[in-house]
Parts: C-alpha cells; sequence; structure tokens
C-alpha cells in the first residue's frame, strides 16, 4: 500500500492506550512513524503494540508528558476521559509539538444535545426529538459508541427512563460513516463506510461505500460551520427518509480508519498531521480503489468464530500482530475469549471475500474454529 502524503512526521505521541490508541497506533506504524504511548493503566491495550510505553498518569505528572513532547513530532489525544482533555487543554502552550485534536469541536460533539442543537442550526437532517409515537431510540448525552442506547417500543417504558437520556425517534436504515479532517479553512471529506451493527448496536464489522454526495456535501458542512481544525467523524442512518444524522464525533475514530486506510490508501494520522503542518486540499481522487472487509470475531470455547462488536475488545489484556500475508491482516486481542479482528482487502469485493476465506482456513488450521 503506497503512502498518500509524505507527512515528515516520525515520531508520535499517543495519550490512551484502549481502543482508539490502538488503531492510531497502527495506522502510525503503517505509515512508518515511532508509536510512544502514555496511559495511567499498566494493563493498557496497545502498550505492547507501541514502540515505548510510558505508564502515569498525565494530570498528576505533567512535567513528564511535557519531556516526551520535546522529542515527538506530535500528540494524538487518542482517549475520552473529560478531565484528560481538559487538562491537555489548559497546557496545551507548554507542549512542544502540534496536538493534533480540536479541543472546541469536540466539547460541543462530545455533548449531544448540543451538536444536535449544532446540526438544526445549520440544516442538517437529523432524528426527531421526543416523538410522540414509538418506537423510539434512547441513548445518553454523552457517550461514544454503541454504550447505553436502546430501541423502546412502549410508551410505559420511558416513564422509567433515568433523567437526562436523549429520546429520537428510531430511523430505519443503514449506518453510514464518514471521517472529515480539517484545517480550519479547508476540509478534505474522505471515504465513506458501511457499519454493520450487531444486537447491542455495536459495530462489528466495517466495509466501504460508493461516493455518496449527499453525505458528503453534510459532513463538509458541518465541518466548515465549526470550523474544524482537526478529524471529525459523521455517522447518519440512510434509509427511507433519506438521510438523519445521528451524531458527531471530534476525535480520532477507532475501525473506520483502518477500513478506509485499505480501500481508499488514505492513511488519516497522516492527513490529520498535514491539516497542523502544511494545510489540507480537498480530495478529488482516492490513491486506492480496492475493497476491504474488517471484521472482528471471538473464539468461543466449542471452537465456533462468532462476531462480536467492538467493546468486547475493550475487555482484553492485550492486543498486536498475528498473521499477514498479502490481502489478509489479523491482529489478535487476548482474553478470557480471543478476539480476532480480521482485514481483507483486494481490488474489488469478491476478491476480499477470496482472501476472507483464505484467512479464516488459517483460524480452522490453527485453532480448528468452525465459521
Amino acid at each position: 500500500m503506497r503512502q498518500f502524503w509524505g507527512a515528515s512526521l516520525k515520531t508520535i505521541c499517543l495519550v490512551g492506550g484502549k481502543l482508539q490508541g490502538f488503531e492510531a497506533a497502527y495506522l502510525s506504524k503503517k505509515a512508518g512513524m515511532k508509536v510512544v504511548l502514555i496511559d495511567k493503566d499498566p494493563q493498557a491495550l496497545a502498550r505492547n503494540y507501541a514502540d515505548e510505553f510510558h505508564c502515569f498518569d498525565i494530570i498528576k505528572e505533567p512535567e513528564k508528558l511535557l519531556e516526551l513532547s520535546k522529542s515527538a513530532d506530535a500528540l494524538l489525544p487518542v482517549n475520552e476521559n473529560l478531565a484528560c482533555i481538559e487538562f491537555l487543554s489548559s497546557i496545551k502552550e507548554k507542549i512542544s509539538c502540534p496536538i493534533l485534536f480540536d479541543f472546541e469541536a469536540y466539547m460541543i460533539s462530545r455533548d449531544k444535545k448540543s451538536s444536535k442543537d449544532y446540526f438544526k442550526s445549520i440544516g442538517v437532517p437529523t432524528p426527531l426529538d421526543n416523538p410522540s409515537e414509538p418506537p423510539y431510540f434512547v441513548k445518553p448525552p454523552c457517550e461514544s459508541s454503541s454504550i447505553g442506547t436502546r430501541i423502546i417500543y412502549d410508551k410505559k417504558e420511558l416513564e422509567a427512563l433515568e433523567p437526562g437520556l436523549l429520546v429520537e425517534e428510531y430511523v430505519e436504515g443503514n449506518v453510514v460513516s464518514l471521517e472529515v479532517v480539517g484545517d480550519g479553512s479547508h476540509f478534505a471529506v474522505v471515504k465513506e463506510t458501511l457499519i454493520h451493527i450487531d444486537n447491542a448496536y455495536d459495530c462489528h464489522k466495517v466495509t466501504p461505500l460508493p461516493p455518496d454526495s449527499s453525505i458528503r456535501q453534510i459532513s463538509r458542512a458541518l465541518a466548515a460551520n465549526l470550523p474544524l481544525r482537526g478529524i471529525m467523524d459523521v455517522e447518519a442512518i440512510s434509509g427511507p427518509k433519506g438521510l438523519r444524522v445521528i451524531e458527531i464525533d471530534a476525535r480520532f475514530p477507532s475501525q473506520t480508519p483502518t477500513a478506509v486506510y485499505f480501500s481508499s490508501g488514505i492513511n488519516l494520522i497522516e492527513l490529520l498531521f498535514r491539516a497542523f503542518t502544511d494545510g489540507i486540499e480537498e480530495i478529488k481522487t482516492f490513491p486506492e480503489n480496492r475493497y476491504c472487509i474488517y471484521e472482528h470475531r471471538m473464539l468461543k470455547e466449542n471452537g465456533i468464530l462468532v462476531p462480536v462488536g467492538e467493546q468486547v475488545l475493550s475487555m482484553g489484556s492485550d492486543y498486536g500482530k498475528f498473521y499477514k500475508e498479502p490481502g489478509i491482516e489479523i491482529l489478535l486481542c487476548k482474553g478470557e475469549n480471543p478476539v480476532f479482528t480480521l482485514i481483507f482487502w483486494g481490488k474489488d469485493r469478491e476478491e476480499a471475500k477470496a482472501k476472507k476465506r483464505k484467512g479464516l482456513s488459517v483460524l480452522k488450521d490453527r485453532f480448528g474454529a468452525v465459521v
């Protein structure tokens, strides 16, 4: 996979070693970078994948962070600990390298009510609030991903909800994700992906989608009106009623960037660094046009490989390389039951599916896995 942008980013310092941290570390290494990881958890999921791991709390020991920033080309917060994010914002002028993060945009996006108000203020379609009839889609105001979300089919259940939850109309359709990177004035809309959702509304698979001018225009408008200097993930439902934007997250996401990388050739870490150095140009063509299948599967005690959502990985003890050959990469997350992240790519869907069959046969041969 050739690199699209030759940014002069040699060492990146990541603050956070869970799912977002691993994603950023993975793509940083694809770009040939040295990865320095900071996390206060000695068992941080990505600790053994990084080139250096420093275990400390940046709020309690900021001098260590400031010292590490002197030998880094960029620092990227990859966690959603509000105290950590606010602390980084308060000392950003003391950091010796660019912080690849838009603190103002993040504060808008983490509050789902504020972000919905923002959608409405610029005319972006979004699910109705507090609909009169079920089904209702309920979600917490400040959690990312699928945490705490559910569908309610009975009005009586609404009365038992804890205060502060957001209640929206339930919109049927495909969940589409799209990343935008901005330098404050120019905005690169990247690659649409389809989010495959499990029964707990968690993502277990990502595949690329063809360009959709509607969501691309909406995503650019959402970034431009902030104006975004950093990265933002836009999620929308595409269904019979048209597009409905359900949320934005102005932080480095997990899962979709790897699918974007293998299907388009664009490394979002490199692109994000350019936003803080050379500036951004709008993307007119992708350097690669491939099909990619990205998914998670858990090996159960009975030997069956079952699809699982991303949140299962966050309960693991270690995440890293397992198997690689052209068109196939398999990552292993160790835990009570091993979880494999399977990445397959090829010139089209059929070639990617053929790689998937080969990759699954590797797990069958090594573990007797049933697929």
